[in-house]
């Protein structure tokens, strides 16, 4: 599955504020994930292979690194709990670097928001905007970004330009 995603990632101080308002909001709460996501060396983008208790899949994802939100085109393969395709990613690539997470998932209409508490990194909110199929498009996706962005009074110093992985990879 392929889709357009606008999504921002912040340091969070305070990721009770955010679920606070998340459940006044009455967001879908989707539960909590305990996520480890193993990237591997490809020539283009990043390839992760997210392995919970919620989500399972091998996401490959092209975004650029910069703060505030941007654009990422994402290919999804939902995958089974224990089908064997680490494995076969583990005899094939190289692994850059592993990433574990708890993560607390909401939705609101196409809205994921993601509540991370990133092992060796800290707290963290992402706001991903979702056009699954082409018909929000672009801008109607960078203005839901921006409304949350506003909404949980995120500072433009707080604002995250890589991946979790990236600075996991800074730190070592």
């Amino acid at each position: 599955m392929h889709r357009i995603n606008i999504e921002i990632k912040a340091r969070c101080q305070h990721p009770e504020e955010i679920v606070d308002f998340l459940d006044k909001q009455q967001a879908e709460f989707r539960g909590v994930d305990k996520q480890t996501d193993t990237y591997f060396k490809v020539k283009n983008g990043r390839l992760k292979l997210r392995e919970g208790n919620i989500e399972n899949a091998l996401i490959h994802y092209q975004r650029p690194n910069q703060a505030g939100p941007k654009k990422s085109e994402v290919t999804i393969f939902k995958n089974n709990q224990n089908s064997g395709l680490k494995e076969i990613l583990l005899q094939a690539l190289d692994t850059v670097v592993v990433v574990t997470k708890k993560r607390s998932i909401y939705f609101i209409e196409n809205v994921k928001f993601h509540v991370d508490e990133v092992e060796d990194l800290g707290s963290f909110v992402e706001i991903e905007a979702i056009d699954k199929d082409g018909t929000i498009g672009e801008e109607a996706l960078q203005a839901q970004c921006q409304t949350y962005l506003n909404l949980f009074h995120i500072k433009d110093e707080d604002l995250i330009e890589v991946s979790y992985s990236d600075m996991l990879l800074d730190k070592k």
